[in-house]
């Protein structure tokens, strides 16, 4: 069996292909974590029509509890899933796994997306051996979305690619673009290259050059130019493009900030009688700030320049994370997502190659 293939006994569904493929067993709260998930997510996606794949003798049980789920799920058996520490050379081999039948059922077009909180190495190598990337998109790359002062805010790369040249932050933008556009409904999202400052003459040659073909493709007219670190948080741009090791280091950074500013807010408020009689005034508002910068909110990093939508739960997320990722499959698969980032890149090709040819002739011109 090829590894897009798909057994006889694949389950079927009715109105034709699954909106998502699920891992039931991915996760430190699996399988429960994701069936009460789904039981969210069915409540706010009326066409969602899931194949859940893992143990079955795990899965009826907690579909009997959460009959909203089992509403929408078809269950696909198999008892092999992927642990958490798996290498992702390891869970290439199994073929069986909650996670690979996951992938295969994208790859036939049996399922329009997959969601897990499994392994993230894992799922990106499946997902890139199995899925593979769009035609022209170069590498995949992991997106999310950050809140900031005037809203939500889309990063990538996140992790995927340490090492990135000019043309992958150019379609990192594009795909970038089409995700804020599925996912936040933004029409023209603004987008910014991550640079040490904002001037044009800052940054190494990869931004310079990625910022050129920025300004000459169609993207234009969204084009912000260069962002620095604050200006993720302060909402300058709807996207913030860079490579996957500074996208991984903010991203760590925020988090980090977030939670020493919760943690000191909470030592002032404790400090004295005055002080927690100035909380149960603010309380209020603090519940609201609270609700605002919810984790769950921001749940499901994407790997996003794939022959399908892919969506990576946070392992140790709960029924309304879960949920929260399965919003963000829906919401790319419902609004053609892939479509979208097909038709930039149709439009930016001439460009590019352009560039591509002004680079080889370059180094293929010797030194005197």
């Amino acid at each position: 069996m090829n590894k897009t293939e798909i057994p006889d006994s694949f389950p079927s569904d009715p109105s034709g292909a699954f909106s998502l493929a699920v891992d039931g067993m991915g996760g430190d709260g699996a399988p429960e974590v994701v069936v009460a998930g789904l039981a969210i997510a069915a409540e706010r996606h009326r066409d969602l029509r899931v194949l859940l794949i893992g143990d079955e003798a795990r899965l009826q049980p907690l579909l009997a509890k959460y009959p909203r789920a089992a509403a929408v799920c078809t269950v696909w058996h198999t008892d092999v899933s992927i642990p958490m520490d798996m290498k992702p050379t390891q869970a290439l081999r199994q073929r069986q796994s909650s996670m690979r039948l996951a992938m295969d059922a994208v790859a036939s077009g049996r399922a329009q997306g997959v969601v897990s909180a499994g392994n993230s190495g894992a799922m990106l190598a499946l997902a890139k051996i199995v899925i593979k990337t769009l035609p022209g998109i170069s590498r995949p790359a992991m997106a999310a979305i950050s809140p900031t002062v005037k809203g939500d805010v889309v990063m990538l790369d996140l992790g995927a690619n340490v090492v990135c040249d000019w043309r992958n932050l150019v379609e990192f933008a594009v795909m970038g673009e089409a995700f804020a556009k599925a996912v936040l409904g933004l029409p023209a999202p603004t987008i910014g290259l991550l640079n040490i400052g904002s001037e044009e003459l800052k940054g190494d040659e990869k931004l310079r050059v990625a910022a050129e073909m920025l300004r000459e493709s169609p993207l234009a007219a969204q084009f912000h130019g260069f962002v620095e670190g604050h200006d993720i948080t302060a909402g300058t741009t709807d996207v913030v493009v860079t490579d996957g090791f500074t996208g991984n280091v903010a991203l760590k950074t925020g988090e980090g900030v977030l939670k020493m500013a919760t943690t000191l807010l909470r030592r002032v408020f404790q400090s004295s009688v005055l002080a927690k009689i100035g909380y149960l005034l603010v309380r209020p508002g603090l519940e609201r700030m609270k609700e605002w910068l919810d984790p769950r909110r921001y749940n499901g990093a994407v790997f996003v320049g794939l022959n399908g939508v892919v969506v990576k739960s946070h392992g140790g997320t709960d029924a309304e994370g879960f949920a929260a990722a399965v919003d963000v499959a829906m919401d790319m698969v419902t609004h053609g997502f892939n479509d979208s980032i097909r038709e930039r890149l149709s439009h930016m090709g001439a460009l590019l190659s352009r560039q591509k040819v002004a680079e080889e002739r370059e180094v293929a011109v010797p030194v005197s």
